[in-house]
């Protein structure tokens, strides 16, 4: 655990911006309950637009996209985004090349590790235990793109984000899967994806026939932490003809182009989180691109920053909040503050205030841990 000395450090050029932690507690909002949340209001006032909502509170079972796929890729575009200012800041405080290199790769293994953990590792089934995991993916994605980012220039990375997505083109859409029988080369059997976790991966397969955070797709979310990484680096820049006002429209129209082209690819290779196929990591980029510019927009530019609060404490202790809720039993604690009180509501809003409820003890314990100026850092 590590105490941040100074909250308002975050509004220098060198530290990461507070959009930064605005968006990435909205992003995590939707893990702490707000999924459910939006779910309980549909079934409490039943109506076209909470019902639309809630259609998009759960992952689609294969191809296409619905908002419930873009929690886990913004995060990692986010963690991107972080890092151009975080290589700054260490190169600024004169730390050595080979430390900052021991830390990239410390906290993309560490991640590793903690996602074992998340998946059951103190069981010790290590027959079923699943290795692959959310926090893994995040960690060998974002230390890979960091890698290629400290020894890269930025005309590079572009060739190299372009041919890390186009290879896994080339690979997943014309190398059927040698024990697919004959099944289409976009589905879990019939992909190559799905095949390389079959006979690579140990334990448990999350789907048994692929892996959604299996072995070669960590291979294009490089690309999602390099698209966050680019995006970093442009509101990073000093260029004085590079106004915060200008580095929103090119935001902006790089989030159009990366939709125009995710949708172009989607007609050869479909949209799949479950793969996490080329043409998901520009749509989903474009998604993340966009929503940045509008939380720097508002926060950073506009300076309308007393909303962000909220946010701000579930962004500041997002690794926090995850790890925590497979550890630490808030339905408990919520139940037994607030029980009484949902009882007393109407039977039909009483499952939507029992999300409130537990949304409201997840954030009071973070809240805590903010006023303690105490977050944990890989």
């Amino acid at each position: 655990m590590k105490k941040k000395t100074d909250e308002k450090a975050v509004q220098l050029p060198s530290d990461r911006l507070m959009s930064i932690d605005a968006l990435r507690g909205f992003d995590m909002l939707f893990i702490m309950g707000g999924a459910a949340l939006f779910i309980a209001l549909a079934e409490w006032i039943p109506c076209s637009f909470t019902q639309a909502i809630a259609e998009q509170m759960e992952h689609v079972e294969w191809h296409g996209l619905k908002h419930h796929d873009t929690i886990f890729p913004l995060f990692l575009f986010i963690a991107g985004i972080s890092f151009p200012f975080s290589l700054a800041k260490q190169r600024k405080q004169g730390r050595s090349e080979w430390g900052i290199h021991r830390k990239v790769i410390y906290r993309g293994l560490m991640l590793v590790f903690l996602g074992v953990v998340y998946n059951g590792l103190l069981d010790f089934d290590f027959e079923n235990l699943r290795y692959a995991s959310v926090l893994g993916r995040i960690g060998l994605a974002w230390m890979f793109a960091a890698l290629i980012f400290i020894h890269t220039k930025w005309q590079t990375r572009v060739f190299i984000t372009a041919a890390l997505l186009v290879g896994y083109w080339l690979v997943a859409g014309f190398i059927p899967a040698p024990d697919g029988g004959g099944e289409d080369i976009f589905s879990a059997q019939g992909s190559i994806v799905g095949y390389v976790d079959r006979i690579l991966l140990p334990g448990r397969i999350y789907y048994g026939n692929i892996d959604p955070e299996g072995i070669l797709s960590v291979i294009p979310a490089i690309g999602t932490a390099l698209l966050g990484m680019f995006t970093g680096e442009l509101v990073k820049s000093k260029r004085e003809s590079l106004t915060p006002g200008k580095k929103v429209l090119w935001m902006i129209l790089a989030g159009i182009v990366l939709l125009v082209v995710g949708l172009l690819w989607n007609e050869v290779f479909p949209i799949n989180k479950k793969m996490w196929t080329s043409s998901f990591v520009l749509v989903v980029g474009a998604y993340s691109v966009l929503m940045f510019a509008l939380f720097y927009y508002i926060i950073d530019v506009l300076n309308w920053r007393k909303w962000t609060l909220f946010f701000t404490v579930i962004g500041m202790n997002s690794i926090t909040i995850y790890l925590a809720q497979r550890f630490v039993k808030f339905s408990y604690t919520s139940e037994k503050l607030f029980s009484g009180l949902v009882k007393l509501m109407p039977e039909n809003s009483q499952a939507f205030f029992t999300q409130v409820a537990y949304i409201a003890v997840c954030w009071f314990f973070l809240y805590f841990l903010y006023r303690k100026r105490v977050f944990l850092k890989v």
